[in-house]
């Protein structure tokens, strides 16, 4: 397993002032077995075995590695978490079925026996879901040549939520959007979204909450549309909502231009001076020097560092590189001595 960044964070990518990376992610379940809630042990072992199998044997050329996850420690599956490479709900109780495979460069990751039996993922930094499509349809076709996957002429892969049924897609775009936030326009776009089938979550997907201005959208459904529709009409909306950020943006500098540079300046300040940081100041912070350096206010290294900096800040991965476990504090005093660092360009003492 990767303990460094993965690929999809490097800040390249179109929009990726704005866009931080986009996920394919597709819902695939095998005939003849049950849904991995209603499992018994044997075939939930039976499930991994034919998983294993089937990516050991496709030649996909990524490299693909399966890790169980009651192998891994508890800090080892909360990093796969904070990199979005598994779910919560995967590494809620890891005891014997759960499993994942990652490639080398992190931009794949199927996850097994989460709620459905494969969730096969793909992440590519920026606005890139047509691309992030085809590496995953090539991964499904590849995958679907060694297992049976369960479908219906008319309801197409079948999987454990109804929501799921048809295509089985899942498409996904990570916004950093903080103009609309500060202008109050959040709300209001995201109730729009709601109204034409798109999903508004958190950093972490679903139940978790929106922080650093970092908002996920994604298509509701993926029943009577096909996946290059699904991608299309998600890759339309964020293109919209890229708009709205960026006209937001401009009306901050033009009608608030003294009250935008003192907020990215007093963010500056305290991520650079601070002795101790919590993980939710540091991503609110992070959030308003971004976007001081994407409007040409500040200096730094942000737009190519921030979703980098965002995972070092979190605490399993902090506890990671430590080499240990470490108290609330121990944790805030580290965040703050790399931030310090990284955004100074000064060794950690």
């Amino acid at each position: 397993m990767n303990h460094g960044f993965s690929q999809w964070m490097d800040g390249s990518g179109p929009e990726s002032d704005i866009v931080l990376s986009s996920r394919i992610r597709l819902a695939r379940n095998l005939v003849g077995m049950p849904f991995p809630h209603r499992m018994s042990n044997e075939q939930g072992e039976e499930m991994l075995s034919k998983v294993g199998h089937a990516i050991a044997s496709v030649d996909t050329g990524w490299h693909l590695k399966f890790y169980k996850l009651s192998d891994l420690s508890p800090l080892e599956r909360n990093v796969l978490m904070e990199k979005h490479l598994v779910s919560p709900l995967l590494i809620q109780n890891p005891i014997r079925h759960e499993a994942v495979a990652l490639d080398d460069r992190e931009d794949i990751s199927v996850m097994v026996n989460e709620e459905d039996h494969l969730r096969l993922q793909v992440f590519l930094p920026g606005l890139q879901l047509q691309e992030a499509w085809q590496v995953a349809n090539s991964l499904d076709d590849m995958l679907e040549q060694q297992l049976d996957f369960a479908c219906d002429e008319t309801r197409g892969y079948l999987t454990a939520w109804p929501t799921n049924l048809g295509t089985g897609l899942r498409a996904s775009v990570m916004l950093h959007l903080p103009a609309l936030v500060m202008t109050r326009q959040a709300a209001q776009v995201f109730t729009t979204l709601a109204q034409v089938g798109i999903v508004v979550r958190g950093l972490y997907g679903e139940g978790s909450e929106a922080r650093g201005n970092l908002f996920q959208i994604s298509n509701q459904v993926s029943l009577g549309l096909t996946e290059e529709e699904l991608c299309h009409n998600l890759s339309a909306v964020a293109q919209q909502i890229i708009g709205r950020e960026r006209n937001a943006r401009q009306h901050l500098q033009s009608n608030a231009p003294l009250a935008l540079a003192d907020r990215v300046g007093r963010a500056w300040g305290i991520l650079t001076n601070a002795r101790v940081m919590t993980s939710d100041e540091a991503l609110n912070l992070l959030s308003d020097v971004k976007l001081g350096v994407d409007l040409g206010l500040i200096h730094g290294p942000l737009p190519y560092a921030f979703a980098q900096l965002t995972l070092m800040t979190r605490p399993a991965f902090l506890q990671m590189e430590a080499g240990r476990d470490l108290r609330p504090e121990e944790r805030d005093e580290i965040r703050s001595d790399i931030l310090r660092a990284h955004l100074l360009g000064k060794p950690v003492e």
